[in-house]
């Protein structure tokens, strides 16, 4: 009778488990986010209260002339505090005249940025009607938007389209050029690219042209848009209703000036989140490439 012989070789080392690595705390981000965050905030913030301080210091509690801040705050707090009242008819708070404002630009807006895209790109992709049509374009963009408001109450003889061709002659010009430089800039390398590869016009358009073509056209729309604000306020101040450049005229003819200090600091504060949303949305579209 045999009997298996023992096995004495060595056993195999189990090894420990490796230990999970640390979990990334989150309190340094959140302090490098913090400090980001406060370098971008406070230098204007401060400068702000600065130059407050020194306009109360200079003009102080005089009743004639500009008015200090704190007279604006006293005379202007309900308008500060209620934005959103609405009484009927023109007596609204800010929010409604702001409100309708933008929807004029928007409209007015949209249309220039769509005819001026397809302007820039048969202006810049056609070497006779760049000779033909730019020259004039350099001309009407030194125009100033109220300088259009005569004759586009001529032509329309109503109010509201003729603030809408303010915005779309004023905000146009910008986004031609614009486009067309970026279209005449394309690189030579893509094009015979789009030659080798046979691409359609319709091809060619979407995934050349358009492409490198967008950090172009989101500046034009960038001065567009700023254009088309200022076109608005400074044409409803003629045209009266409701809106946030007839408000400001409203005001001034009743000797209200810190109404309009007030409503100023709405103006730039809506021009300045519409300069940043068209950034922003230009940063998305071009991944990166448009400034911002």
């Amino acid at each position: 009778m045999t009997y298996p012989k023992p096995s004495f070789a060595a056993a195999t080392a189990v090894a420990p488990a490796a230990p999970h690595p640390p979990k990334p705390s989150l309190l340094p981000e959140l302090e490098r986010r913090a400090k980001n965050a406060a370098a971008v905030v406070i230098p204007p913030l401060l400068t702000l209260l600065v130059v407050l301080a020194l306009w109360q210091a200079l003009v102080g509690d005089s009743y004639t002339g500009l008015p200090s801040p704190k007279q604006v705050w006293l005379e202007s707090k309900d308008l500060i505090l209620h934005p959103f009242y609405d009484n009927g008819g023109v007596d609204k708070g800010l929010f409604w005249h702001v409100f309708t404002s933008l929807k004029r630009v928007g409209i007015g807006f949209s249309i220039s940025a769509v005819c001026g895209i397809l302007l820039g790109v048969f202006v810049g992709s056609n070497r006779w009607a760049h000779r033909g049509l730019d020259p004039i374009f350099q001309v009407l963009r030194t125009v100033p938007p109220l300088a259009w408001l005569p004759i586009s109450l001529a032509a329309f003889h109503q109010a509201q389209p003729s603030a809408l061709f303010v915005i779309f002659i004023t905000a146009i010009w910008p986004i031609i050029i614009n486009t067309a430089v970026g279209v005449r800039n394309i690189p030579s390398d893509y094009v015979n690219v789009a030659r080798v590869l046979r691409l359609s016009p319709v091809e060619y358009f979407f995934k050349i042209l358009l492409p490198a073509t967008t950090p172009y056209i989101f500046t034009g729309l960038r001065i567009g848009i700023g254009m088309s604000w200022l076109a608005i306020v400074a044409s409803e101040m003629l045209l009266g209703g409701v809106g946030i450049g007839f408000f400001i005229w409203d005001q001034y003819n009743a000797s209200r000036i810190a109404d309009i200090i007030v409503a100023l600091a709405w103006v730039g504060m809506t021009g300045f989140f519409l300069d940043r949303l068209v950034a922003l949305l230009g940063h998305f579209v071009s991944r990166g490439n448009a400034v911002s």
